[in-house]
């Protein structure tokens, strides 16, 4: 097959996903799904093709999903956890195949790397932010190390926006209003300003209240949502064989904190609230702001080579504050349990050069390529525990921390089609060179009495620098031409770092070392009964080594370590049916068994039965009926029914005491298309979410005590409607 310079371009038509897209047929061809086009390897290939476990989802299926940001996925996607912290609503915590982050330091990095459009997002802070104008969303389950890199343990989070359309104007404009006082907006321009140049600008705008009333002052609910996003992007196509794009975007959070309910003994579950404490006082939104710039340069140097270069440069500007059960003590109810109010400044640069090719007739496709990436940041996190808490008089713990993160990769990687088996055996075979150079300063003082006592403190300074070869091999063979099978072995590296919770500053300058996971895994990718069923599957295997672990030494210090070893199991199925004309069943599922095989600390003791892996529970679906109506000259009617479901899972790591119970989500949405208008497409839908008031957290914790839990969303109701041009 001929190395064809058109396959990007290819890829920004597609039409439907690996079970998740309702437009899966089109009555006016033959009753079949069509091809997904993904770009999880740097290159534009057939989702079956994709030698690993992905699910991936369009533009039909991001709108019909309501999903503007990365924290909407997890209904979507099974093995994928994302969770708020405490501390922060607009901090994101993922985990993926029990793997992940549970933390917000600036000093610790993410185990599931987020990129848009290529580029990694360092900072877990600011990940609840709108995202304008998506094309697609690509999860990549498992290591992704050979092409991603470092931080990928877990895997990959690909959001891929639209690009400019060189050939014709176009305009969209979505309103939808809702429960809670829903409003949200998004406007798209698509201006081709020359044969060769065109431009494309978003705007999201979304509004909405919390559904817990704040009866003291300050903000009016807790978990209020102000957010915008804007999106610039310029496309130039000098020539046919380069393209040049830019695109700048802003996001901006000014959401209120959520509330925190107090939960009592650990285990015991409470009822969704809807009132805070009167006695709350000044309740502050959060402040975050997001920009980023990045330019793209694609040159197909022949047709057999093309050569890739994404540049960016981006900021983070965040101030998130919390209280935390305010009220709770009647011996002093106008004080909160604590209030935490954390400012942090990042920005990051990153280069990357790709080059990608075909040879020996095309047997042989390549990627080589190199990375560059520098960050700096600051961060400084105040905590107050009021008088009544504290049980001398008020505290004051303030951190002012510095960071500084270079890191350097060389990458490559090959898949050959030998002239044997037919040609139905692909070997694929990668491997990353990765160096990160880390540096920190941290400094803490306590004070109480106004600053009128000083309880002290230290201050300490850690450089580390860490090496780390990540291979991966891949057999796939073509059973028939709609059947392939694949074993994988796959790497992943997560740097070190240090903790700004340690103990002793000799604990925090020593910081600590890589963690790493070996996966194994096995896979079928298929389409049966003339395409109209797809059947993926993935069964995994992974050896996780050097646990990066967070081990309470006293009071709030926590020491981390690599003192970790487990051992992950699971399964991942996704299914997709056309049943008949219009009816189309989805099924994804995953299966995790994840467990601790070792856990020393740095006293040699054995704390191996104290520690539980989070965020990871046993099974999780979902499930979903879509059906298409038949065309009527007023309009094209679709329905969409989905069930997603998760077993219990455990929150804390060295305490199996704080569970989030099984729980599942109802949706529902009807659409109506193609409405007759002089000219554009109108398309409106009502759709409504947690069809069974379901009540359950997305967030249980120690915060002193008693503990605290955060809710999830109650039912909710709303209306879309959509106009294009």
């Amino acid at each position: 097959m001929q190395f064809n310079k058109k396959i990007i371009a290819q890829s920004v038509a597609i039409a439907s996903l690996s079970g998740l897209s309702l437009q899966a047929f089109s009555q006016e061809t033959s009753l079949m799904l069509e091809e997904v086009v993904v770009t999880a390897q740097k290159r534009a290939e057939s989702i079956q093709d994709t030698p690993i476990s992905i699910a991936a989802f369009d533009e039909q299926s991001i709108e019909d999903r309501g999903i503007t940001n990365v924290t909407d996925l997890q209904s979507n996607v099974p093995n994928l956890q994302l969770t708020p912290h405490p501390n922060s609503a607009t901090t994101t915590r993922a985990f993926m195949r029990g793997v992940g982050n549970n933390d917000d330091q600036i000093t610790i990095d993410p185990s599931v790397a987020v990129y848009i459009d290529g580029v990694y997002m360092a900072r877990s802070q600011g990940l609840s932010m709108e995202t304008g104008d998506i094309e697609r969303v690509e999860v990549l389950r498992g290591p992704q190390g050979s092409l991603y890199g470092r931080n990928a343990t877990g895997g990959a989070i690909n959001f891929i926006t639209a690009a400019p359309d060189l050939e014709q104007f176009g305009f969209k404009q979505q309103l939808t209003a809702g429960s809670d006082n829903l409003l949200y907006s998004k406007t798209a321009i698509n201006a081709p300003l020359s044969d060769n140049l065109a431009a494309k600008i978003t705007y999201v705008n979304t509004q909405k209240d919390g559904f817990v009333e704040n009866l003291g002052t300050g903000a009016d609910h807790f978990g209020d949502q102000d957010r915008d996003a804007l999106r610039l992007d310029v496309l130039w196509q000098p020539t046919e064989d380069l393209s040049i794009r830019y695109g700048y975007d802003n996001s901006n959070i000014a959401d209120s904190p959520v509330y925190i309910v107090p939960t009592g003994t650990p285990g015991n579950n409470v009822d969704r609230p809807t009132q805070g404490s009167p006695f709350v006082s000044g309740l502050q939104n959060n402040d975050v702001s997001i920009d980023g710039n990045n330019l793209t340069v694609d040159w197909y140097i022949n047709d057999s080579v093309q050569l890739k270069s994404i540049t960016a440069y981006r900021e983070l500007d965040s101030y998130t504050y919390q209280d935390f059960m305010t009220g709770i003590n009647p011996l002093a109810p106008t004080e909160p349990l604590q209030t935490t109010a954390t400012n942090t400044q990042q920005d990051q640069f990153s280069q990357e050069i790709q080059l990608l090719g075909e040879a020996f007739d095309s047997r042989l496709e390549y990627i080589v390529g190199g990375y560059f990436f520098k960050e700096t940041a600051t961060g400084r996190d105040q905590l107050n525990i009021p008088v009544a808490q504290a049980g001398i008089t008020d505290v004051e713990q303030l951190r002012n921390t510095n960071i500084t993160n270079t890191a350097y990769a060389v990458f490559a990687q090959g898949t050959y089609t030998p002239n044997i088996l037919e040609e139905r055996l692909h070997i694929t075979a990668g491997l990353r060179w990765s160096e990160d150079q880390r540096e920190a300063d941290t400094a803490f003082n306590t004070t109480a009495d106004n600053g009128n006592t000083d309880f002290g403190g230290w201050a300490s300074k850690g450089d580390n620098t860490f090496n780390d070869f990540s291979p991966s091999l891949i057999a796939a063979y073509d059973l028939t031409d709609d059947v392939n099978v694949y074993g994988k072995v796959g790497t992943g590296y997560k740097a070190g770092g240090f903790s700004v919770r340690s103990s002793t500053p000799e604990v925090f300058s020593e910081g600590f070392a890589p963690e790493t996971l070996i996966s194994y895994e096995l896979g079928l990718k298929s389409q049966l009964f003339d395409n109209r069923l797809r059947l993926n599957a993935a069964a995994f295997w992974a050896d996780y080594e050097d646990i990066q672990v967070a081990i309470q030494t006293q009071g709030r210090y926590n020491d981390v370590s690599n003192a970790g070893k487990a051992t992950i199991r699971g399964l991942e199925l996704d299914a997709t049916a056309l049943i008949t004309t219009g009816l189309t069943a989805v099924v994804s599922y995953g299966y995790l068994d994840a467990q601790y095989d070792e856990v020393i600390d740095s006293n040699g003791n054995d704390l191996t039965d104290q520690f539980v892996f989070i965020n990871s529970p046993n099974n999780s679906y979902n499930a979903a009926l879509d059906y298409a109506f038949p065309t009527y000259n007023w309009g094209s009617l679709s329905a969409n029914l989905s069930y997603s479901y998760q077993d219990e899972k455990y929150t804390k790591a060295e305490n199996d005491a704080y569970v989030i119970d099984a729980y599942g989500l109802l949706n529902a949405r009807i659409s109506l298309a193609d409405i007759p208008v002089p000219s554009g497409e109108l398309r409106t839908a009502i759709w409504g979410k947690n069809l069974q008031d379901t009540e359950y957290y997305v967030a249980h914790f120690q915060a002193g005590f008693p503990p605290g839990a955060v809710f999830g969303d109650p039912r909710s109701f709303g209306v879309d409607v959509i106009y294009e041009y």
